[in-house]
């Protein structure tokens, strides 16, 4: 019987982490995550993995283990659990922020959800799992290791080797070192940072540099970071604490993760301390620290909205100093751009992570990457979470350090990792790929919708209506014209009754016998006005005709 290993989402994109390992009758999955969506993607609220293995074999499904909060970890969990009802496994934290995700979506009564912890290990069919508590950027993340048929199987979850955690919380060396003595089959490392050299600053350096920006900060501190960096909040109001200052949370899901956050012990705010919106005008500017959303330019977070001059309560002020404490992820440049110039061009300072210290990641850097190695001493290597560059300059590191060529597995999404007591292989691909969410649809949009909406968006439409009699194939109505994002209304009146003209001569070649041609009719008005467009104007417009006979 053979040991599967088959990574649904995470290996050759940033986001999307999913993973299933099968044997026999049994079937778990680690995460599932999701991402938002890429410039092309219009409309679209976020991408999912595609279930479609799972839904297959969904008798097999014993369980769901969850490695840490992040959306690109348990975003996807509630589309999942539609499919398929199967016992959820996390951490305290973890499970906090699921249950108000299942809440929302109606699944909090129906699903089984598992409290895990460092301490004790889990039975799901013939696997057996031992968790190891990781250092990241979200409290109570783990690793996991994995006892199978043909040996242990570490994944390492999201990680970094930190010895100056805000939380205390520190990557349990020693029982990835363990593991390493006890023999490792194969370790699933995280990629994400194989590109930066040496390890990450420490979050004490962190802390150090934000705390001297707001103790010498004379106006109103904004600081804006991930909903679910439960320790750098804590950090903030810390430093807060020192300097005498009221905290405000604001922004919908930052109050959510806080206040989770609150009720199970990971945040401590003293009483008194944390103020309502409607006191903001109660206190002196730096008196007031800010803790919000929006590092990432969302346009309607918090500090989007704040930025834009359209919050109701938070205004900017001259002297406001707003804080960044996040890093950039690519493809968010230009609308962190957007806001930053906004807040400078109303009188605030901005500091951001390209200017200061104020940002550490959560993902190991490579000599981390590299120790995680040699403490594991796995016999095969599978790089995971990270895009197609992250995983081969991931494979590269871990020849460096001593592993075999033949024994690195080098996969992507749907490549199935087979084991047996032969070693390792990676096989053909099953099939996989992405789903849209556009609002309450499910993969109701695909490639062919995309490309209209890009067309739409790139030279509008053109509708054209027209009536005729059915009898006697004369034109009752029409043709009007209607165009909406294709060319400025003072510009196109001569440009829109040369189209009517074209319609015209289209429809004196046509005959009498109107209603049977109306199909071939719409077809030559496309293809004809398409031609004009492009000849006059260089543009493209979606040409929508719309004819009825009565």
């Amino acid at each position: 019987m053979k040991l599967k290993i088959i990574p649904l989402g995470g290996l050759g994109e940033i986001g999307l982490n999913m993973m299933a390992f099968e044997y026999g009758e049994t079937i778990f999955v680690v995460d599932a995550g999701l991402m938002f969506p890429e410039d092309y993607m219009l409309g679209i609220d976020y991408v999912i993995p595609d279930f479609n293995y799972l839904k297959e074999n969904r008798s097999k499904v014993s369980g769901i283990v969850l490695t840490h909060a992040h959306e690109d970890h348990i975003g996807a969990l509630p589309y999942l659990l539609k499919e398929i009802n199967a016992p959820v496994f996390g951490t305290r934290f973890t499970l906090g922020m699921v249950r108000h995700k299942l809440e929302e979506h109606g699944l909090l009564s129906s699903t089984s959800l598992n409290e895990i912890s460092h301490r004790k290990k889990l039975k799901i069919g013939i696997f057996e799992l031992d968790f190891i508590r990781v250092s990241h950027s979200v409290v109570d993340g783990v690793g996991i290791a994995i006892k199978t048929p043909y040996g242990l199987i570490v994944h390492t979850g999201d990680f970094k080797i930190s010895h100056t955690p805000v939380d205390g919380v520190m990557t349990d060396l020693n029982k990835f070192a363990r593991c390493g003595d006890e023999g490792v089959l194969a370790l699933l490392s995280d990629s994400t940072n194989v590109e930066k050299e040496g390890y990450t600053i420490s979050d004490q350096e962190v802390g150090e540099a934000l705390a001297k920006i707001i103790i010498e900060s004379k106006g109103r501190i904004i600081v804006a970071l991930f909903a679910s960096n439960v320790a750098r909040i804590q950090q903030i109001v810390n430093i807060a604490k020192s300097k005498g200052s009221k905290v405000l949370i604001n922004g919908r899901s930052i109050e959510v993760s806080t206040s989770i956050a609150k009720d199970l012990g990971y945040i401590h705010i003293p009483e008194k301390m944390e103020i309502d919106i409607k006191q903001i005008n109660d206190f002196k500017d730096d008196e007031i620290i800010i803790i919000t959303t929006g590092s990432q330019g969302e346009p309607m977070s918090a500090l989007a909205r704040i930025s834009r001059g359209i919050h109701k309560q938070i205004k900017i002020k001259k002297g406001d100093t707003v804080i960044f404490s996040s890093k950039f992820i690519p493809g968010n440049e230009k609308a962190i751009s957007n806001i930053i110039n906004n807040l400078y061009r109303k009188g605030a300072d901005v500091i951001y992570e390209k200017i200061s210290a104020i940002h550490v990641s959560g993902h190991a850097f490579r000599e981390e990457l590299k120790l995680m190695i040699n403490l594991t001493k796995p016999e095969h290597f599978i790089p995971i979470h990270g895009e197609y560059r992250h995983l081969i300059l991931h494979t590269r590191l871990a020849e460096q350090v001593g592993v075999s060529k033949n024994k690195i597995l080098l996969a992507e999404d749907g490549q199935v990792i087979e084991f047996d007591e032969n070693g390792g292989r990676v096989l053909d691909k099953i099939m996989t790929g992405r789903v849209l969410i556009d609002g309450k649809g499910v993969g109701d949009v695909g490639r062919s919708v995309l490309k209209e909406r890009r067309m739409l968006s790139r030279d509008g439409f053109v509708v054209v209506n027209m009536v005729f009699d059915e009898e006697t194939g004369i034109i009752v109505y029409g043709p009007e014209i209607v165009s909406h994002g294709f060319v400025f209304e003072m510009e196109k009146g001569h440009l829109l009754e040369d189209a009517k003209c074209v319609i015209l001569e289209i429809l004196e070649e046509t005959g009498p016998d109107v209603h049977v041609e109306i199909d071939k009719i719409k077809s030559q008005i496309q293809s004809a006005l398409r031609k004009y467009f492009y000849f006059t104007i260089g543009r493209r417009p979606v040409i929508l005709p719309f004819i009825i006979e009565v």
